[in-house]
């Protein structure tokens, strides 16, 4: 039974990191307060199966055993709108308590030793950035809208404010809606993505984010050090 639910698990994982597609039913999320949600961005190396399998097999379960809980992730689709970094996938999970993601990274190397090693030669870019949730988070992704994640990293805090908040409101004229926001996130060592503002926001189609991006093209962005944005599926 347990190597039947780990081989379950490493089925799922491998389909989740490596075949992400655009899929036919709206995708919830909804976790609590206190938790802790993981946004991974990946790319993966051409002939790893043995090692994604293995690695799989030998760190999932110890995650787990730390409160880890993978979710559907997100498959990234086309060239991106913005920015100099091109993900195949955006990978979602949580953690029941901060402490145990943390002690994760801790405590993974006694099991296995070679595992930040393995990270790299399976993915060429690991980008991590997990989220202590302060209150309730719920959102959906329908992959029957457009939907888009944007990242800005900014220059300073008073500034990018109001970047922001011009943003959100040409956006909302725009139509398009804003499913989450991630803000005060926290990468490991070796693993750094942490953007200031993380958000996804979705479309009724294309044409409609154009409209919008367009207009997003012409802002002052005197505020802004960085920007990634692609579109998920």
């Amino acid at each position: 039974m347990k190597l039947l639910k780990i081989s379950l698990l490493t089925l799922f994982l491998i389909t989740n990191f490596l075949n992400l597609q655009a899929q036919s039913k709206i995708k919830s999320y909804a976790q609590k307060k206190g938790q802790v949600f993981d946004i991974i961005f990946l790319n993966t190396k051409p002939d790893t199966k043995k090692k994604l399998d293995n690695y799989f097999k030998t760190a999932f379960p110890v995650a787990e055993k730390m409160g880890y809980h993978p979710l559907p992730g997100r498959a990234v689709s086309g060239s991106p709108t913005q920015g100099n970094y091109h993900p195949e996938v955006m990978v979602f999970g949580y953690w029941d308590t901060l402490s145990g993601r943390e002690k994760f990274l801790q405590e993974i190397e006694k099991t296995m030793p070679d595992f930040h090693q393995e990270r790299r030669n399976i993915w060429s870019t690991f980008g991590l950035t997990y989220y202590e949730l302060k209150e309730d988070l719920s959102f959906k992704i329908d992959p029957e809208r457009f939907n888009i994640t944007t990242a800005y990293w900014q220059k300073d805090e008073q500034s990018f404010k109001k970047f922001k908040q011009e943003w959100l409101q040409k956006s909302k004229k725009a139509g398009g809606q804003i499913e989450i926001e991630f803000v005060e996130g926290t990468s490991p060592f070796g693993y750094h993505y942490n953007p200031d503002y993380l958000v996804i926001t979705s479309w009724e189609n294309k044409a409609a984010f154009e409209k919008f991006y367009t207009e997003n093209l012409k802002m002052n962005h005197s505020s802004v050090k960085h920007v990634n944005q692609f579109q998920i599926k």
